[in-house]
């Protein structure tokens, strides 16, 4: 403890009595923590701004021809619909869900399908997340089990989240579950 106090004291302090106890390697490879008590982000602490006759004139003007060019390169406020066309290059297909099914997958606000992969423990655990499901959400966790089970010929582990509307799959199927509900039309 004594130790830590002399060398945060020599940090902060930079005073020339404590070099003799601490090696110079260490305290040159840490940088100060109180070299500056003064914070300079609060406008407060920023200069006055003085005249503003020394300020060049500015003229507003509201709807100048020069504006169209301006609005080309704002993003949208709104994420727009997408055109209608018989195939998309990227393979993306719209929503067209099947009046039979007792379930729904709602696409997320840039229309794509709410599959997510997720690694955690340092890659250790893998999870497969479907989300924003309405409806009958068991029977679409059977029918991706089964789908599942029968393609790669073994169990698969699965957790079912019906306050969230969420199914987990311990393991990457992302793309089996895209395609699967691409099928269905969702």
């Amino acid at each position: 403890m004594l130790a830590r106090s002399i060398f945060i004291g020599k940090i902060c302090q930079n005073s020339v009595g404590f070099n003799k106890f601490l090696p110079s390697n260490i305290v040159l490879s840490v940088p100060a923590l109180c070299s500056n008590p003064i914070r300079n982000g609060s406008f407060r602490s920023s200069e006055p701004v003085g005249d503003i006759a020394q300020f060049p004139e500015v003229e507003v003007v509201k709807n100048a021809p020069e504006w169209k060019y301006v609005e080309r390169l704002l993003a949208p406020r709104v994420v727009p619909t997408p055109e209608v066309k018989v195939e998309y290059p990227s393979g993306w297909k719209p929503p067209q869900p099947k009046p039979d099914l007792k379930y729904f997958v709602a696409r997320t606000k840039n229309h794509m399908l709410p599959v997510y992969l997720h690694r955690t423990f340092r890659g250790q655990r893998i999870l497969t997340t479907v989300r924003r499901i309405d409806g009958d959400i068991w029977q679409l966790e059977a029918e991706l089990r089964y789908l599942l089970e029968k393609r790669l010929k073994k169990s698969i582990v699965t957790r079912v989240n019906e306050m969230n509307g969420q199914i987990e799959l311990k393991g990457d199927f992302v793309t089996i579950v895209e395609e699967f509900l691409l099928e269905k039309g969702l």
